[in-house]
């Protein structure tokens, strides 16, 4: 009995080899191409030459002055009061209300949580709210910046900037798993960013290498099963 249903088996493996084995050539040889050039080079930033940052600087604008300290400068609403969020030449971030031009305080974890709640469907079931400096974001984060993580019920992270009043990223657990499974896929599991590295070049070789011998054996295959059998003469 176990015999026959191995050999059904076997048959329908190769059924689903011809099936299959067509894409799973092209997703490793396009998997191939994609691992051997490093997506800043596909992007074409070695073609940047270097060049030095200009600081902005408005003519009649007392925000963005003539002391070269701003690097932008943009525009946004927050809670119907016009905002100007402004980063200057050394990465620090800070409000100003343009109605003002008064400095605006650091965003606190209430008022984080008001603005999750606001704009984020489920953001008023709050669990905890957590402050993170720039240095030491959570791994989900990856961005140096002072945030609030408000994690939700279901294990939602949503990060709220602390200079900036703005939802940054939402991070939910699916989008977790899935970054795992991204790095699992271009074998980064530190930094899960680098789709160029020896090791994922190398098995996506072997990768190709080899689902390129099963294509071709899938023809043998069928070629030994159409000759007649017979004995010697």
């Amino acid at each position: 009995m176990a015999r026959p249903l191995m050999l059904q088996f076997a048959k329908w493996h190769i059924w689903l080899g011809w099936l299959v084995g067509v894409p799973i050539l092209m997703w490793m040889v396009t998997g191939l191409f994609m691992a051997s050039k490093p997506i800043e080079e596909v992007r074409g930033n070695h073609l940047r030459l270097p060049s030095t940052t200009q600081p902005l600087v408005i003519p009649g604008s007392d925000l963005a002055t003539q002391d070269g300290s701003l690097k932008e400068m943009r525009f946004v609403m927050q809670d119907g009061q016009a905002v100007a969020i402004l980063t200057g030449m050394d990465g620090t971030v800070r409000r100003v209300d343009l109605a003002t031009d008064a400095a605006m305080p650091p965003v606190t974890a209430a008022k984080a949580r008001e603005t999750v709640a606001k704009l984020i469907k489920g953001g008023d079931a709050v669990v905890q709210v957590k402050a993170f400096a720039a240095k030491d974001v959570p791994f989900d984060f990856r961005r140096p910046m002072p945030v609030w993580q408000v994690e939700l019920e279901g294990g939602t992270h949503v990060y709220v900037g602390r200079d900036t009043g703005q939802i940054e990223a939402v991070r939910t657990r699916w989008w977790r798993v899935f970054d795992f499974m991204w790095g699992l896929h271009i074998m980064d599991l530190q930094t899960r960013e680098d789709t160029s590295h020896p090791i994922l070049i190398l098995f996506a070789i072997l990768g190709t290498i080899g689902a390129l011998l099963g294509c071709i054996l899938m023809f043998r295959r069928r070629k030994a099963r159409a000759k007649p059998a017979g004995g010697p003469t």
